[in-house]
């Protein structure tokens, strides 16, 4: 428990006190935000203001894992480490993303094609390395199980093994996509996507470490309601250190945002909570625990199809945010409400979590 406390407060601290250093250095370079034209009118004001902010997030993630293993004498773990891998991974095909925006002077980064082959080459790669380093008790990073809050009966590799890699590939693909688009979506009001990362990776750390203490590897007498996760506590040093890292950030992002997270953040964060969802084998449940997330990417998804089957819009703009913008609600209204809309997600996917052991204990 020390290492997780140690994590975020290190995490905290560096990004509390990183992030106006980080600043300085991108005014300096000017390295401002660019607005698309088609936004709302009110972002206009926005223009100018320094992006690419998920750079502190992630090396104060990183330094806080890394520096929290090395006062406790403690050594990482497989899990804990791809899931950083997958999080710096992500951050740097969103900060390639963020540069282009800003060197080239346009509000759109990296062409759709370099993107997802970037995301591909990633998450291939993260999803391969995650079923494997099985640990003395014979257990791997991951799992070929469809997963809720603990693993389901359908298994990808039910036709073989080597199948089964092929679809525990494509469905972690299918996630990490999912998740980072979410997370970027949300990224549109300052302090919506940091504040709402903070709530849901904050429910995760306290997921983790029950999982830690129910672990099945160390129990003396394991019953069904154990957990089969192979490094929970490593993954609560991780969630840990990002919580805190999106504390202090959101010091400096909340409005008037001083500083943007830009695909940077965002693209990190959504890999992280993919990766997490696996690890801790809660693919479905996360999508509770952030609902919010799955809210916004829904709207935009709505909006989409329906403007094409008939011409017409359902919100005035996507994504949702952007809809009660127009309709004159204030950003910090918005940010707010939506923060407690997270946090009632947070609550109830939580509360499924316990309510499933305590059925599992009885």
């Amino acid at each position: 428990m020390m290492t997780v406390l140690i994590a975020g407060a290190v995490a905290l601290v560096l990004s509390l006190l990183g992030t106006p250093l980080f600043i300085r250095l991108l005014v300096k370079k000017n390295y401002g935000q660019f607005i698309r034209e088609d936004g709302p009118t009110a972002h206009f004001t926005k223009r100018g203001t320094p992006t690419m902010g998920g750079v502190v997030i992630i090396s104060a993630t990183v330094l806080g894992y890394v520096i929290a293993n090395l006062v406790t004498g403690r050594l990482p773990n497989a899990s804990g480490l791809l899931l950083l891998y997958l999080m710096v991974g992500l951050g740097v095909i969103g900060f390639l993303d963020d540069y282009i925006k800003i060197s080239k002077e346009r509000s759109l980064g990296l062409n759709p094609k370099g993107k997802i082959i970037g995301q591909a080459l990633i998450g291939i790669s993260w999803a391969v390395l995650a079923l494997q380093f099985p640990n003395e008790n014979n257990r791997t990073p991951a799992s070929t199980h469809v997963s809720f809050i603990r693993d389901t009966g359908i298994d990808l590799a039910w036709a073989g093994m080597g199948l089964g890699l092929v679809l525990f590939v494509l469905w972690a693909n299918f996630l990490i996509t999912a998740w980072s688009n979410a997370v970027n979506l949300t990224d549109g009001l300052d302090g919506l996507a940091t504040g709402t990362s903070m709530l849901v990776f904050g429910a995760y750390t306290a997921i983790t470490i029950w999982q830690a203490n129910q672990s099945c590897q160390f129990l003396a007498a394991p019953g069904p309601e154990c957990y089969e996760v192979r490094d929970p506590r490593d993954l609560a040093i991780v969630t840990a250190a990002i919580v805190g890292a999106c504390f202090g950030f959101l010091w400096w992002n909340t409005s008037p945002a001083q500083i943007f997270m830009g695909d940077t953040g965002s693209l990190a964060l959504g890999g992280a909570l993919a990766g997490l969802s696996i690890l801790t084998r809660t693919e479905v449940l996360a999508a509770i625990i952030g609902g919010l997330f799955v809210i916004i990417v829904m709207s935009d998804v709505i909006q989409i199809g329906f403007f094409k089957a008939t011409g017409k819009r359902v919100f005035r703009m996507a994504p949702l945010h952007h809809h009660f913008e127009l309709k004159g609600w204030g950003e910090v209204t918005i940010v707010v409400r939506f923060w407690i809309i997270a946090a009632l997600f947070v609550m109830a996917g939580v509360g499924l979590f316990y309510a499933e052991w305590v059925a599992s204990a009885a």
